[in-house]
């Protein structure tokens, strides 16, 4: 996760209500996208339909790692807004689980793009192959190896730099906590091995389901479009990695917006993205569609039964009042 750039400009450049405004903006959609994401978690863990099939497992893994990255990123940006400095300790964990959740994204979207093959292309072998415990394996194999993404500089800073940089405060930003060149360099390259190993194994799920759905069914269209959304979700996570060029060439264009341009890249890059999940899943998947509309509409039925229940006992006591009145005559 990159965000030198967000914390280049120091806050005494800005105004307060910039800050605020901005703050508010990013605190706000975090929220909302957190708020949709629970609720998916929610309807997950109340059904086993859900919690029961490796694929719903793993859309789920990929929800929390969202919410924990997107939690983590606005948590960053806030810090760089009201903070000129941040103490290294502390900084160090919130980028640490911050690159970790990052480098999940990927990993989990070649996963999930595997495990439709097997469905498609082995569907003989799907239930030996995609079994929860095996689910739990592979998640526990992607936190292994994003953590090999940024343990290693992590273990060279304990080693290189002097006990006094740990106690001392920073910009909280990966560039400014791991710089050395071997960090920039052995980034860089994870990047890229990671990236490339993903994008071989989405062409190549795709290109195998796509031959061998030669028939056209339902569920191989299905399989089909949602590697394809997957792409998409992975073309998402590179925006984080060419962000920097992207930024330099507006810069050079706008000098006079630095500030706004860093915000809106910011937005564009670490939170419109994780708002992509929610939507693939959601909205498309009718199991989680139908069990979230009827969790939904429960909760409407449910609060239109208790206002007219109030509205009843409010009648009551008028109509007690009426009867003793206006009393019954006995023939």
């Amino acid at each position: 996760m990159n965000v030198s750039s967000l914390n280049s400009t120091s806050p005494g450049s800005r105004s307060f209500a910039e800050a605020v405004y901005k703050n508010v903006i990013v605190t706000v959609l975090c929220i909302a996208i957190n708020y949709i994401n629970g609720t998916l978690i929610h309807t997950f863990r109340k059904h086993q339909i859900f919690y029961s099939n490796p694929r719903y497992i793993l859309f789920i893994h990929l929800v929390m790692n969202d919410m924990l990255q997107l939690t983590l990123s606005t948590l960053l940006h806030i810090i760089s807004y009201t903070l000129n400095t941040f103490s290294v300790s502390s900084c160090l964990l919130l980028l640490i689980l911050a690159i970790m959740a990052t480098f999940n994204t990927p990993l989990n979207l070649a996963g999930m793009a595997v495990e439709c093959y097997v469905a498609i292309c082995l569907p003989l072998h799907h239930c030996r192959i995609c079994i929860v415990r095996n689910t739990f394996i592979l998640m526990s194999l992607i936190w292994c190896v994003s953590s090999l993404s940024i343990m290693p500089d992590f273990f060279f800073l304990l080693a290189t730099e002097p006990l006094s940089f740990f106690t001392s405060k920073v910009l909280c930003a990966r560039d400014f906590v791991f710089r050395s060149s071997y960090s920039l360099k052995k980034r860089d390259a994870s990047h890229i091995v990671c990236l490339v190993l993903v994008w071989l194994t989405l062409l190549y799920t795709y290109f195998r389901i796509l031959f061998a759905a030669k028939g056209a069914t339902g569920d191989s269209k299905k399989a089909r479009n949602t590697i394809l959304l997957h792409g998409f979700q992975l073309l998402l996570c590179m925006l984080t990695y060419v962000r920097p060029m992207f930024e330099q060439a507006l810069l050079f264009l706008l000098p006079q917006r630095h500030a706004d341009i860093r915000f809106a890249s910011y937005v564009f890059v670490q939170i419109i993205p994780r708002f992509v999940s929610p939507i693939v899943y959601g909205l498309r998947d009718q199991n989680f569609r139908k069990y979230m509309r009827r969790y939904l509409l429960c909760r409407v039925i449910m609060r239109k039964n208790h206002l007219e229940n109030n509205a009843v006992s409010d009648m009551k006591p008028a109509v007690s009042k009426k009867t003793h009145l206006y009393p019954e005559t006995k023939p």
